[in-house]
């Protein structure tokens, strides 16, 4: 049996992108309104519509370029472009590149985001606790 994997599953690239933005199923099934298990099948799906890929794709805070076109290879690449500013290799990082963004201010602008998602998933819980509760109560 081969251990080669299709290059362009989709369903991988959504986990790896859901897992490299520290998301849980659970976070990105709250995000879409779905199942941890509706997730679980569309992680292992190779192909989805570009509907659903939007939805997903916005829920994990990325384009739909981005999901459609990403791969571990080019990550690494680009974040070795941050590391590599020797000019050991021929280049400087300094002339032939230019960061736009400070990659701090990236990682604490993704906490945030995380953070807030977390709130609406404990006020979320917090919601349905008191609505079990009035339930019982009512009963």
């Amino acid at each position: 049996m081969s251990t080669f994997t299709k290059p362009n599953h989709i369903g991988r690239k959504i986990s790896r992108i859901r897992e490299l933005r520290d998301m849980k199923q659970e976070a990105l099934a709250q995000a879409l309104g779905t199942s941890q298990q509706t997730i679980s099948a569309l992680e292992n799906s190779e192909e989805i519509d570009d509907e659903k890929l939007k939805q997903i794709a916005k829920a994990l805070g990325v384009s739909l370029e981005a999901l459609k076109n990403f791969s571990d290879e080019a990550a690494i690449n680009f974040f070795n472009n941050f590391y590599d500013n020797s000019g050991s290799h021929g280049t400087n990082f300094g002339t032939n590149n230019t960061c736009n963004f400070n990659p701090l201010d990236k990682l604490v602008e993704a906490y945030e985001e995380n953070k807030k998602l977390y709130e609406r998933l404990v006020q979320a819980e917090k919601d349905k606790v008191e609505y079990l509760e009035k339930l019982l109560k009512d009963k």
